[in-house]
């Protein structure tokens, strides 16, 4: 009898433990073009990870792109600044409009079902984190089901980052949710063009 109970009591924790442990999961864009800042300056690493992200020349952020006069203009500091100038419409060199949809996030409002959905749809972000940009192209997150609710949610455990300052193994960041400081991320841009 002692045995059958200790053998359900194991049963049993291992289902509550399946409840709330599961493998994690991961999502990257794989294909983005491997550019690299001509400076170190913000404005420079702003201009090349926008172009990273949208990677068409005609939109951003060379010479005489759609977008390069509002990049410019732009205070790489401030990712809500960033969205404020890409929003809207633009020409194309040839006179082409286009519209640019640009969306800042604030740190507190990011969760991982916005991070998972957006990446899933092929969209990588632009990322500032303790003062530097970065192009956010993957993560890894666990599902987790509240029994209570009923619903689930993502967790996200870690960012995957590019760092366009570089072209070595700095080049590939990080971002850990257990050891790294939450409150030095200041928010995501996503940013997306469509011919008008």
């Amino acid at each position: 009898m002692t045995r059958n109970v200790a053998i359900l009591a194991l049963a049993l924790s291992g289902v509550a433990l399946g409840q709330h442990t599961y493998n994690p999961d991961g999502i990257r864009i794989n294909d983005l073009p491997k550019l690299m800042a001509r400076t170190p300056e913000p404005s420079d690493v702003l201009m090349t990870s926008l172009d990273t992200i949208l990677h068409d020349r005609e939109v951003c952020c060379g010479k005489d792109s759609a977008l390069e006069d509002s990049v410019q203009r732009a205070d790489p500091a401030s990712l809500q600044d960033v969205a404020a100038k890409l929003q809207g419409r633009h020409l194309l060199s040839d006179g082409r409009p286009i519209m640019v949809t640009a969306q800042y996030v604030a740190p507190d409002a990011i969760n991982g079902y916005l991070l998972v959905s957006t990446l899933q749809q092929k969209h990588a972000m632009v990322l500032s984190w303790k003062s530097h940009l970065f192009v956010l192209y993957g993560v890894t997150y666990v599902e987790d089901y509240d029994p209570n609710s009923g619903t689930n949610s993502d967790i996200i455990l870690k960012l995957q980052l590019i760092d366009t300052r570089y072209s070595d193994a700095r080049r590939n960041v990080e971002f850990d949710r257990q050891t790294d400081d939450w409150s030095k991320v200041q928010g995501v841009v996503w940013v997306a063009f469509a011919p008008q």
